[in-house]
């Protein structure tokens, strides 16, 4: 089988560019996959492929983030090409941050099907599941109507695909409901990599309490910071609070912003962009993986990889972390989104009971387990060749 997948790879920084990776990685490692041609957006250093079984991947950087052209030089890729199925890697603000660019991206999986490729859409996000202010699109009540009015329309186009996957089983639901879709299937997130024996212990040090992502918008760190102090002052553990990630592209400046408001406050570490191959060492050095988040946009992939991890977790108990506890078997703490002592809480009961943050690391890793990315990718090759 001749896939080709539309996606951004490292040393991308565009949305989606890890899990662009691990498809990848794990489609070549299949055997029914004979090549794997890579769409990918343009970078100035080499792509990262090093991984086995490379030498079935064909590179062709044919897209540029906010470019207006991005149909025209998908298809005449596809067209040089001709593969067997296409899979898109696919977010909303996938093809740019810009609304044409954006929304133009968006319709190749109908273009390429209008043009009698086969196309399946992996969506990690869902509008009617985003709440539009809390996640850094817009405040105003009217310009939510005029994005849920082109969201719909655009998703109304992404579902002219041949098939197209979703990772939460409540986003089938929807879509079917709304849309009246026969052509929605549930094949979940999947576990990027999997330790085969995670250490359960605490490494000598400070314990470390670590967010991971991009921030600013609905992911604040200010609670998690502020909710350390609180601990600090009744518990004599040593802590630090470790920022992971970069600025949300909606709010540049912000983590800058946050490191001059606590700068008089100790043990705080900010890893600016995490590499690919150094996710392992950021997780395996961390005690616990908060997520300080007032909102969700889709599945969470750091919840995933801190259960591949082995890792403790404290959530907010919202929208679809929520969902995901339930679905697919993972474990933690909750705290109000809105209170710093709520998290402290629940940061101080973990810290406090090693026994039960084990219990938590250990459900986690298998949770992570059972849907490990190379029975994610049999699941993308079984819908494959289901279309006809």
């Amino acid at each position: 089988m001749k896939v080709a997948v539309v996606t951004a790879f490292p040393p991308s920084k565009v949305t989606l560019n890890e899990y662009g990776y691990h498809l990848v990685k794990n489609f070549v490692q299949n055997s029914e996959v004979s090549e794997l041609i890579l769409l990918s957006d343009k970078t100035s250093e080499a792509k990262q492929l090093d991984f086995d079984q490379k030498e079935k991947v064909k590179v062709k950087e044919c897209w540029r983030f906010n470019s207006y052209t991005t149909i025209f030089s998908v298809l005449n890729a596809v067209r040089e090409e001709q593969p067997d199925v296409i899979l898109f890697n696919l977010q909303f603000v996938k093809f740019g941050d810009k609304k044409v660019p954006s929304a133009l991206g968006l319709l190749l999986p109908m273009i390429l099907r209008f043009f009698g490729y086969k196309t399946v859409v992996l969506l990690h996000n869902i509008l009617e599941q985003v709440d539009l202010e809390k996640a850094g699109f817009t405040e105003s009540k009217f310009m939510q109507k005029i994005y849920n009015f082109i969201g719909t329309n655009i998703t109304r186009c992404i579902l002219k695909a041949n098939k197209v996957a979703v990772t939460i089983h409540k986003y089938v639901d929807v879509l079917n409901a709304k849309y009246h879709t026969k052509n929605v299937m549930l094949i979940p997130h999947g576990t990027f990599e999997s330790v085969k024996n995670p250490n359960f212990e605490i490494k000598s040090g400070p314990k470390q309490i670590m967010a991971f992502g991009k921030f600013g918008t609905y992911k604040k760190v200010e609670i998690l910071i502020e909710a350390v102090e609180i601990v600090r002052k009744t518990n004599p553990e040593k802590l630090e609070v470790v920022i992971a990630g970069t600025d949300s592209p909606n709010t540049p400046g912000y983590l800058d912003g946050v490191q001059e408001k606590y700068k008089n406050v100790d043990g705080i570490i900010f890893t600016g962009y995490v590499e690919e191959n150094d996710v392992e060492r950021i997780f395996t050095n961390s005690t616990i993986v908060v997520f300080p988040y007032t909102s969700t946009t889709g599945s969470s992939g750091v919840l995933h990889q801190a259960g591949s991890y082995g890792k403790a977790v404290i959530m907010p108990d919202l929208g679809d972390l929520t969902l995901l506890i339930k679905d697919e078997g993972y474990k933690g703490e909750f705290f109000n989104p809105e209170s710093a002592d709520s998290l402290a809480m629940a940061i101080d009961k973990i810290i406090s009971n090693d026994a039960y943050r084990k219990e938590l690391a250990i459900a986690n890793f298998n949770a992570a387990s059972a849907l490990s990315m190379d029975k994610i990718i049999m699941m993308y090759i079984e819908c494959f060749k289901s279309i006809q």
